[in-house]
């Protein structure tokens, strides 16, 4: 190993050195050259963006993955730069026990039939959040991570550098004003009264020591602070570029919105598509059955309505149809061939999404069409008959934005 001896002796003389002066400005002894407000700025930018994207790093792996043990697991493996082992959603699981289940119980059973039809779902929904976490992982978590552990410790790195270099040019200052200090001191006006002609020449030569002393000063002083001015100019073109970070994360967050977004619309489809199947099944029991129609999917179903349009009037109800006076049509056994339509009072209705009906007796809407819509007497609130053409069934009115 060469070991130098000389240079490990100037190391530790620099160390010594900038010590000395970070203690002083602690104590209030010595001075300090501040930055300009321009500078402190970005510092304060740079060091708040870090804080907050470690924050919301942090966080978001935990909506991710909830399991602490899980996170550390995953954490280890890319620290090993190892793929991280696949792993079985609570969806999918939960998916697993059902079907299971359902086979012990019997799957021609009612209980065992939903079982399966419910676990099937679940797996579904399992495979949307695996989707959800891969993608938020590469789009969104890995962009923040990257900046922490690329991007951020450059910074830290030459910002280091920057007040290595501060505290020299402060302690090449304070070198300087002492040797002047001194050198005033040395030039001072002699004592004609001395009887001492000796200290003459000794004052003389510390005054030309002290003059050696301030020239060698003052050029340390100018070579500290070209290296200064020349680090302060690296260090605030890297703290300004956290700008194009700002950009990059916006894109980001942007993917990762979608991605959310993306996934809790899979999740809604696929309960709409289990509810209509649950319904179907014979046997099953279904809270409600007749208010089951989902709203839409890009919004509350009474919230959309709400905000496009007025407050849903009292809807024309159909007299009773002739041969059943003391009776109304259901909801599951309607046929829209029997239904008359009131002689006045229909309304007209504007579709706001497009609906797929479920059965026959029910009518399938296109978005930002007209309709004519009334209710029968004792049917669900939440539907409305709707007439297109020919054309009649059942329309859900959360769909619909009734006209005056």
């Amino acid at each position: 190993m060469d070991f130098n001896m000389k240079k490990l002796a100037s190391d530790a003389g620099v160390f010594f050195t900038r010590a000395v002066q970070f203690t002083e400005e602690k104590l209030g002894q010595a001075e300090k050259t501040e930055l300009d407000a321009h500078f402190e700025n970005l510092l304060a930018r740079a060091d708040g963006t870090k804080n907050w994207t470690e924050k919301i790093l942090r966080q978001t792996e935990v909506l991710l993955q909830p399991n602490p043990s899980a996170r550390v697991e995953e954490f280890l493996y890319e620290k090993l730069d190892r793929k991280v082992p696949s792993r079985v959603t609570n969806g999918e699981l939960l998916a697993q026990y059902m079907i299971e289940a359902a086979n012990d119980f019997g799957p021609g059973t009612p209980y065992g039939k939903t079982l399966i039809k419910v676990g099937e779902t679940e797996r579904r929904l399992g495979g949307a959040e695996r989707d959800f976490i891969h993608s938020a992982s590469i789009n969104f978590l890995s962009p923040l991570r990257n900046f922490l552990e690329g991007d951020w410790r450059t910074i830290s790195k030459e910002r280091r550098i920057l007040e290595n270099r501060r505290l020299d040019l402060d302690a090449c200052k304070a070198r300087l004003k002492k040797a002047k200090a001194a050198e005033a001191k040395a030039a001072a006006v002699p004592d004609f009264n001395e009887t001492r002609p000796r200290n003459y020449i000794l004052s003389a030569s510390a005054s030309a020591l002290w003059s050696d002393e301030v020239e060698k000063a003052e050029h340390e002083l100018r070579m500290a602070q070209t290296e200064f001015d020349r680090q302060a100019e690296v260090t605030r073109l890297l703290l300004e570029g956290i700008s194009s970070t700002h950009v990059n994360h916006l894109r980001c967050l942007h993917e990762f919105a979608e991605a959310q977004a993306t996934y809790y619309a899979q999740c809604y489809q696929y309960m709409l598509d289990l509810q209509k199947q649950l319904g179907r099944l014979p046997g099953t029991f279904v809270g409600n059955v007749e208010s089951t129609s989902p709203p839409p999917t890009t919004a509350s179903p009474t919230a959309m309505a709400a905000a496009t349009g007025p407050a849903v009037p009292t809807i024309p109800v159909v007299p009773t149809v002739v041969g059943a006076p003391n009776s109304a049509p259901t909801v599951e056994g309607l046929n829209p061939g029997d239904v008359k339509p009131p002689a006045s009072g229909t309304r007209k209705a504007r579709v706001l999404y497009d609906y797929q009906a479920a059965d026959s007796g029910e009518l399938s809407l296109l978005a930002d069409e007209m309709i004519t819509v009334y209710s029968l007497p004792g049917m669900d609130p939440d539907w409305l008959i709707g007439e297109r053409g020919n054309q009649k069934g059942k329309v859900p009115v959360t769909y619909l934005e009734l006209l005056s």
